[in-house]
């Protein structure tokens, strides 16, 4: 059985918030040994984030560190969007290995030449999940999923899930930290591998609803939507924002996502069914749509909008469906979108409030990143404003 403590600080002394955050630790795991902790760390301690990894090397022991430093910090039920924090989530796995890689990205002639993908993962059964966490200003998170997806295209069983966030508060290329093991780094990537039985599970809230009927893509080019259903795309918008009331298409002036389905073998497509994709553009001389994931045609779409209200709706949907569909957690990491938070929600603390009321008040730990990690449709993705959740145990 996995067990799970989290413990959160305030203290505006990084050593004084270790010593906090181990402590409520130390009470939970009851003298249990770590195999990987989790440790998330506001830019207010940035003089002293490289101190980071031996600060915690007495609870993590033989385990593994994994963490990096954010611009807002999740703990507990709380979300601390100002000022120092600190948190952290340490989870004892008696039955699974944890596997840490650090991933460098370098451009070349040739193209971006990624190293230290992990490796070894050609038996989908001996592989649990993969936890990534990136810099946005050094790294390329596809890369990786790449690496990982040709290494089980041969294999017939599940897809891995890949699940962390890029981190944040950094302004510039070397302002953000990361941690893994006994070091910390100001670029590339870092993450662990689990293996083992499949303990980790991932709730990926993309924070939209779906408007309008679905439609078949029947002519594109990368991320171009030519022709949905046979006709010109720009016109089936229109006639499709025609259709809707008032308030939905106000909603549409604050932003037009368009939904990618996942998978094409369905009668019916809802709530978590499609990756979302913000439109970026129109090109009004070709009457086509652009948005920002590339889309092939035969493939099924539908429009998405976005607030506050529908947010929060998808995530307790998709919580509650988890609760309904599989044991509850031991602990949770919350990777949420920095433009999430009383930015979205005009009120605080709603994505851990929110776990806690679904899950309990179990373990929990987190950061809002410049961009979340999390697979839909069995497909790991870099999203925008989601929160993506992992489960574990």
């Amino acid at each position: 059985m996995w067990v799970c403590g989290a413990g959160l600080s305030t203290e505006p002394r990084l050593q004084d918030a270790v010593s906090e955050c181990v402590g409520l630790v130390e009470i939970e795991l009851a003298g249990a040994s770590a195999s990987v902790v989790f440790a998330f760390a506001s830019g207010d301690h940035r003089e002293s984030l490289a101190e980071l990894p031996d600060a915690f090397s007495g609870l993590v022991g033989d385990g593994v560190l994994l963490g990096c430093s954010g611009e807002m910090i999740a703990g507990g039920g709380r979300e601390i969007e100002s000022g120092p924090a600190l948190s952290v989530l340490a989870a004892v796995m008696p039955d699974s290995r944890v596997e840490p890689f650090r991933v460098t990205f370098e451009p070349t002639a040739d193209g971006l030449l990624t190293s230290g993908c992990p490796e070894d993962l050609v038996e989908p059964d001996d592989v649990d999940s993969v936890f990534l966490l990136a810099d946005p200003f050094s790294s390329s998170p596809q890369a990786v999923f790449d690496r990982i997806s040709d290494q089980q295209a041969a294999t017939a069983g599940r897809n891995i899930p890949v699940l962390g966030g890029m981190a944040s508060g950094g302004r510039r290329p070397g302002d953000n930290h990361l941690f893994l093991g006994q070091e910390a780094y100001r670029d590339g990537a870092v993450g662990v591998v689990v293996r083992g039985p499949g303990r980790v599970r991932s709730v990926v809230s993309q924070g939209c609803r779906p408007i309008g009927p679905p439609f078949v893509v029947t002519a594109a080019e990368a991320n171009v939507v030519q022709s949905l259903g046979g006709r010109v795309a720009m016109d089936v918008l229109q006639e499709m924002i025609e259709s809707l009331n008032d308030s939905d298409r106000q909603l549409i002036g604050q932003g037009l996502h368009l939904g990618l389905a996942m998978n094409e073998y369905r009668d019916t497509f809802d709530r978590g069914d499609f990756l979302v994709s913000n439109v970026i553009g129109v090109d009004r001389e070709k009457g086509a749509v652009v948005i920002g994931h590339h889309v092939r045609i035969g493939q099924t779409v539908r429009f998405h909008v976005r607030d506050a209200v529908t947010a929060s709706e998808d995530l307790v949907e998709l919580l509650a469906s988890h609760r309904e569909a599989a044991d509850a957690p031991r602990g949770t990491l919350l990777f949420s979108c920095n433009g999430r938070g009383t930015r979205l929600f005009g009120a605080p603390n709603h994505d851990a409030s929110t776990i806690h009321r679904e899950f309990g008040d179990i373990p929990l730990a987190g950061f809002f990143a410049q961009g979340e990690i999390g697979p839909v449709g069995g497909q790991n993705f870099v999203h925008g404003f989601t929160a993506s959740v992992a489960c574990l145990g």
